[in-house]
């Protein structure tokens, strides 16, 4: 007969994002993050931009937090970077498809901060090491409610954009994506079985910047929720 060890632990629960216009909740189950997708940030960050094929880093679904939170800063850094961020909420399955496939596949978007301890994932990327400890931490994965696709239209020249303090830090439009939608999904596909659940960050533009205890930063694309950060003293 087995025995359930720590009883008392909790058995983990999704995260379950709210879906704009109705009662309905999205089920967070991965987080998939495109690394270097606008070329300006690629240029900023000392790297070039990686046209062959996208790459990506993950963040657990634990490191989820909803707008309007306040965060502790966190341990281990004195760089702690904000990035904002168009994210791509999966609707069906998919495995090895292709660009045209993956066209539909979408069931919603939102905004969403990948918020990053920069001197450790520098660290890391000097040293040829995994960016874990420098992207996946806890509270680290803002995210907004999700509009469903077919309210959102088609993604062109839509704005993005986030302020710190009440000043614009970046803004660019989501036509400056390098990798579109429809190719990251195909080529994610190629490696996992996506399915809904899975959520892709994908790429943050020009003027990612630190901040410190007490900053609030507020961002937006047009035509979605928007998202706001509180940042708190350490914890």
């Amino acid at each position: 007969m087995t025995k359930r060890l720590f009883p008392n632990f909790p058995d983990p629960i999704f995260p379950q994002i709210p879906v704009t216009g109705s009662e309905d909740v999205y089920p967070l189950h991965r987080i998939f993050c495109v690394g270097r997708n606008y070329a300006e940030h690629a240029k900023e960050m000392g790297v070039e931009v990686d046209r062959e094929v996208p790459f990506y880093f993950l963040k657990d679904a634990a490191s989820y937090v909803p707008s309007g939170a306040t965060v502790p800063y966190p341990a281990g850094t004195s760089n702690y970077h904000y990035e904002m961020e168009f994210v791509v909420a999966v609707g069906k399955p998919l495995w090895k498809a292709s660009v045209e496939d993956a066209r539909d596949a979408a069931f919603g978007f939102a905004t969403g901060l990948d918020m990053t301890r920069r001197d450790l994932q520098l660290k890391a990327r000097a040293t040829g090491r995994p960016w874990d400890l420098g992207k996946n931490f806890e509270k680290s994965a803002v995210l907004s409610a999700i509009t469903r696709a077919e309210d959102f239209g088609a993604i062109g020249s839509q704005r993005i954009w986030l302020d710190v303090g009440g000043a614009r830090r970046q803004e660019a439009q989501l036509s400056d994506l390098i990798w579109k939608v429809e190719e990251i999904l195909s080529h994610l596909s190629h490696f996992y079985h996506l399915n809904p659940g899975d959520v892709i960050y994908t790429g943050t533009p020009a003027g990612v910047g630190a901040v410190e205890p007490g900053a609030v930063l507020t961002g937006g694309i047009d035509g979605l929720e928007g998202v706001e950060l509180t940042i708190g003293e350490a914890g």
